[in-house]
């Protein structure tokens, strides 16, 4: 059974203006997100600047989640590491939170060959007991996992049950699903302008960073799919790629944090290295927004 069907959001992390985490408003955003449908929440994944929190804070951004959400919708943790040790360490302390999976990026600056991602993967998922995605991003992480290394992995150790798949290579995709040879897998869009091709092919969703700004429209397109009604979701899905494009007209998150505090959110500033927009991007996706009825 997949740990969620539909929209799973890639949460922020509301900062105050010193930069220190907001715990309220991280309530406040799950709630309104729970109320608008969201099938799951991905918390300390890249949209919520884990590279700029403490261990100390991830923990407890994932604990603070665990305990607002309270089973309604199952939480994925984002607990990968460039270190083995450290994605054991925060897997093992998301298990302990309550957390319901964990996603799991490829070890970036490393550039690990194929062999050692599998012997990574492996490592950490052997340290816990709830499932666990990989994540594919080699534009963030400099290394491709491979088809074949997928496969392996899902096929081979129990509790690594699927992929966040954001390479954007349909082709690698493609060899993906036909080198499973009927072994079930559950593969999530982790780009927004590619859910209805990816659910066409059997996946279970996405985990969106539109969902942050756009909740129910998200979930009612991974639902069309759900459904079969590919002609609403396409149609969505097209209504949306204005939106989704400015949305990424920066690196992520600078972009939809910026549209949240647009919309009246209060969800703070940005660690640096991450910094504010230039002006000209502000007023394009403020059009967007606009014109997709949000702001």
């Amino acid at each position: 059974m997949a740990i969620f069907e539909g929209s799973g959001v890639a949460l922020i992390t509301p900062m105050h203006d010193d930069f220190s985490v907001n715990y309220d408003k991280l309530e406040e955003i799950l709630e309104e997100q729970i109320a608008e449908g969201t099938d799951a929440v991905i918390i300390c994944g890249t949209t919520g600047e884990p590279s700029t929190l403490s261990y100390d804070e991830h923990i407890e951004v994932i604990r603070r989640s665990c305990e607002i959400v309270h089973g309604r919708i199952p939480v994925v943790a984002g607990t990968g590491s460039n270190a083995t040790d450290s994605a054991v360490y925060m897997s093992v302390e998301a298990q302990r939170c309550g957390a319901d999976g964990v996603l799991v990026v490829s070890p970036y600056y490393n550039k690990s060959t194929q062999r050692g991602l599998i012997r990574h993967f492996t490592e950490v998922a052997k340290a816990i007991a709830i499932p666990m995605l990989l994540y594919n991003i080699p534009g963030r992480t400099g290394v491709t996992i491979q088809p074949e290394t997928i496969a392996y992995l899902v096929k081979h150790v129990d509790n690594i049950v699927g992929v966040k798949e954001a390479s954007g290579n349909f082709t690698n995709i493609l060899r993906l699903l036909a080198q499973l040879d009927g072994t079930p897998i559950d593969l999530y869009s982790g780009n927004d302008d590619q859910i209805v091709p990816i659910m066409a092919l059997g996946g279970k969703g996405v985990i969106s960073v539109l969902a942050g700004v756009a909740p129910r429209k998200t979930h009612e397109l991974c639902r069309a799919m759900l459904d079969g009604d590919v002609k609403k979701a396409a149609a969505m899905q097209i209504e949306a790629e204005e939106l989704i494009h400015q949305l990424f007209i920066d690196v992520n998150p600078i972009p939809v944090k910026t549209a949240m505090n647009l919309m009246g959110k209060k969800v703070g500033p940005l660690r640096l290295p991450l910094c504010e927009m230039e002006e000209e991007h502000v007023r394009s996706l403020k059009a967007a927004m606009k014109e997709y009825g949000i702001l």
